[in-house]
């Protein structure tokens, strides 16, 4: 959502709107009589590097998490046309900014070990004996008598 020059991300994350670059151009694919007439196309550009908003952090998960849609200078390039008009695409796309950082945001869990018990162990053990002799069933051929 968009409050007041601001970009929410989070409850205590904001993003200004002057980091945030948009383009219009022309959309590609079939579009009527305004495919070559309208630019409802957005191109959101964030160059996450040089964002004073963001934290160390977060900065650099987002550059682990985005690194092959990122350029070489740090900078996220969004394209948006999935939509006839450009105010649709222009929030297609600053949503699909704050989706990402919101998934930078939030850390994710940690991986619990877990120990197989002993009668799942047993059942698994069982499977590939039953397979096993199904498959020894399988290859026995008939002997023919003469």
């Amino acid at each position: 959502m968009i409050y007041m020059n601001h970009l929410k991300i989070t409850h205590s994350l904001f993003i200004p709107l002057d980091e945030i670059k948009i383009t219009f151009m022309r959309s590609p694919g079939p579009g009527g009589q305004n495919v070559n007439k309208v630019s409802t196309s957005v191109q959101l550009r964030f160059n996450i590097q040089v964002s004073p908003s963001l934290s160390e952090e977060i900065k650099t998960r987002l550059l682990t998490i985005l690194r092959s849609k990122l350029t070489l200078d740090g900078e996220l390039i969004i394209k948006a046309c999935r939509h006839r008009t450009q105010n649709r695409n222009k929030e297609d796309a600053i949503q699909r900014l704050q989706a990402m950082i919101k998934q930078a945001v939030t850390l994710p869990k940690k991986r619990k070990k877990t120990v197989p018990t002993a009668t799942s162990k047993q059942r698994r053990l069982n499977k590939k004996t039953l397979h096993g002799k199904l498959k020894a069933i399988r290859g026995k051929k008939p002997q023919n008598e003469l």
